[in-house]
């Protein structure tokens, strides 16, 4: 599994919001200076993350961007299958129901389910607020 260019600028784009808005609208020109993105392809992530109501807008000359949400409610797990689809490191666990045809006699599929759940585990643990205490913490080390 491979995290797309995306999935790992909607990670930034929604840290760079937590860290700098301080209750105010954040432009995405002033996150694409500082994360180095290019704003065109920020303002597509940004637009998935609006129509998902993670984001929200504030339109007129002191608008930009606002979280919808509190740090702790976003979890690395639904910003990144927002952005990602499934994070199953194989096809055949995309789904719900495995619809494999070897399925029943795969043993390789018990290390992929182990290798979904370690994904899961860390993706569904790790929210928006660790990442800023993480920032937080290596900037008062720097």
């Amino acid at each position: 599994m491979l995290i797309s260019t995306k999935g790992r600028y909607a990670l930034r784009f929604l840290l760079d919001l937590a860290m700098h808005s301080e209750g105010k609208p954040v432009r995405v020109k002033d996150v694409s200076a500082r994360q180095e993105i290019s704003d065109k392809y920020l303002e597509q992530v940004v637009a998935t993350l609006t129509r998902a109501g993670f984001v929200r807008s504030i339109r007129g000359p002191q608008g930009g961007y606002l979280l919808s949400h509190d740090p702790e409610w976003y979890t690395m797990g639904k910003i990144l299958r927002l952005t990602e689809g499934s994070l199953a490191p194989v096809a055949c666990l995309e789904t719900e129901e495995n619809l494999c045809p070897r399925a029943e006699g795969c043993v390789t599929l018990l290390f992929w389910k182990k290798m979904k759940d370690a994904i899961d585990d860390t993706a569904e643990g790790t929210t928006l607020a660790d990442l800023v205490q993480w920032q937080r913490q290596r900037e008062m080390t720097d």
